[in-house]
């Protein structure tokens, strides 16, 4: 059996853990049309009858504002390092810009293969991907480029018969069953962020983490208690909403999420609580949000 590790980076928002979901076929990535909707490196993993492949999402590479944008950064830098296999994603509604030259400029560095994938087809004709894929060919020596649709899973199996052709590891690292590498209780608490990315306009999201403080699993039901960490007092207003209307409305999607993923029927208790400057605190990002990832300014 062919495996082998492989790093999904690229700007905010092109797609990435929509791509991850498709490859894998069930959902380990929330997404959003919000940029900067990851936070952790997410392992997905796809298994067949031949080869296993580990992919790993990585918060997109952005000019960081604060300690939660530098730990960001630093996660996908550290992906490209230990992976065995590099897709570098674009999206072909936007034009090349600085952000997708940096990346390229950081590959640049990378003794390892890089695939380019080139996403969201369906947005444009083929004249427009052929003169995309024009674009990019000459700014660096990708090993592949692959355009895609990873909405609707357009030429996704093209991608996946590409990859395997580049596997060189001869282990299994995971048992077949498995699709990702992260606890349930971490999957529940990006469940929960999905929705108020859903649900909220764009200066709440990026203010916003999910702490799972409790998982109670009774014969029947499970209750959950999870926190929602903001970082001003008028974004705590807007979650609870009036007369509790918003944090229910979170709750109430949230809750349909889980209830699949822990096949059981679930209680679900949220509480919202300000805590100033939460994304400039190193203690604070160390106990949540990168418990697994050895964070330093």
């Amino acid at each position: 059996m062919k495996s082998g590790f492989i790093g999904l980076v690229g700007r905010p928002n092109v797609g990435k853990s929509t791509l991850l979901n498709a490859i894998i076929g069930k959902k380990v990535a929330i997404t959003s049309d919000k940029p900067g909707t990851t936070r952790n490196l997410i392992e997905g993993i796809r298994t067949d009858e031949d080869s296993q492949m580990v992919f790993v999402d990585t918060p997109g590479i952005h000019k960081p504002q604060n300690s939660l944008g530098r730990a960001l950064n630093k996660q996908a830098y550290y992906t490209l390092n230990d992976v065995d296999i590099i897709l570098f994603l674009v999206d072909i509604t936007e034009s090349l810009g600085k952000g997708d030259m940096f990346v390229i400029d950081t590959l640049k560095n990378v003794k390892k293969p890089v695939i380019l994938v080139i996403n969201k087809i369906d947005k444009l004709p083929k004249e427009e991907i052929l003169r995309k894929i024009e674009e990019y060919k000459d700014l660096y020596n990708f090993d592949e480029i692959v355009p895609v649709s990873a909405a609707k899973k357009d030429n996704v199996d093209r991608l996946i018969t590409v990859l395997k052709s580049k596997l060189t590891d001869n282990i299994k690292y995971y048992d077949e069953d498995m699709y990702t590498d992260k606890p349930v209780n971490f999957m529940v608490g990006e469940l929960i962020r999905e929705k108020i990315l859903d649900l909220t306009k764009e200066e709440v999201p990026h203010s916003v983490s999910v702490i799972v403080d409790e998982m109670d699993y009774k014969k029947d039901v499970v209750d959950i208690k999870a926190t929602i960490v903001v970082d001003r007092e008028n974004l705590k207003k807007i979650l609870v909403g009036t007369n509790g209307s918003m944090i229910k409305e979170i709750g109430t999607r949230a809750r349909l999420d889980i209830e699949p993923l822990l096949d059981k029927r679930v209680y679900l208790e949220l509480f919202v609580k300000v805590i100033p400057k939460w994304r400039d605190r190193e203690k604070f990002l160390n106990e949540t949000l990168f418990q697994e990832f050895n964070f330093k300014e």
